[in-house]
C-alpha cells in the first residue's frame, strides 16, 4: 500500500505502449461500486473473490501492464497467477513512507482504524515475505523520482531507461 503501484503503473504502460489495468479499478467498474462499500457489504473475503476472479482473468491477456491491490498476494492463486504469467515487480517501500502516502487516503478500507501505522506494519509483517516469494524484481521506491523507479524497473525488464 502506497508503494507507488497504479502510478508508476499507468508512466510504465505509456513508455511501453501497452495498455494499463489497475486491478481495483476493473472491480471497481465491474461492481459499479467503490473498494470501501465492498468492503463494508461483502467483507475482505467477498472483496478477495472478487480480485482472484480479475487476476485470473488480467494475468491471461498478453502485452499488459498490471497494477494491483497490495492485498493480492494474499491468495496463493493470485500469487502463482501473477509470477507464472508476466514479469512481477515488487516496488517496496518501508511502512513509514506508506503511512506518509495513504495518511489522507479515505479509499483504503483496512487504513480506517485508529492506528493505521500498526495495520501497515502487521501487514508488511505477513504480505513482504510472500511478495517476495511471487515476484522477479524488487524495486525501492521510497526515497525516488517516478522517473528513477521506472527506469529501473525498465533495466529489470531489459528495455533501455527513458534518459
Amino acid at each position: 500500500m502506497g508503494a507507488g503501484k497504479s502510478t508508476l503503473g499507468r508512466h510504465l504502460a505509456h513508455i511501453l505502449k501497452r495498455p494499463f489495468y489497475d486491478s481495483d479499478k476493473v472491480i471497481e467498474e465491474r461492481t459499479g461500486a467503490d473498494i470501501p462499500w465492498i468492503f463494508d457489504v461483502e467483507g475482505e473475503e467477498g472483496f478477495r473473490r472478487r480480485e482472484e476472479e480479475v487476476i485470473d482473468e488480467l494475468t491471461a491477456l498478453p502485452g499488459i501492464v498490471l497494477a494491483t491491490g497490495g492485498g493480492v498476494v494474499m491468495a496463493e492463486a493470485n500469487r502463482r497467477y501473477l509470477h507464472d504469467r508476466g514479469t512481477v515487480i515488487y516496488l517496496w517501500a518501508p511502512v513509514e513512507v506508506q503511512l506518509s502516502r495513504t495518511r489522507q487516503d479515505r479509499n483504503r478500507p483496512l487504513l480506517q482504524q485508529p492506528d493505521p501505522e500498526a495495520v501497515l506494519r502487521r501487514l508488511f509483517e505477513i504480505r513482504d515475505p510472500l511478495y517476495r516469494e511471487t515476484c522477479h524484481h524488487l524495486v525501492p521506491t521510497s526515497s525516488r523520482s517516478l522517473r528513477k523507479v521506472s527506469d529501473q524497473v525498465l533495466s529489470c525488464l531489459g528495455v533501455e531507461a527513458t534518459g
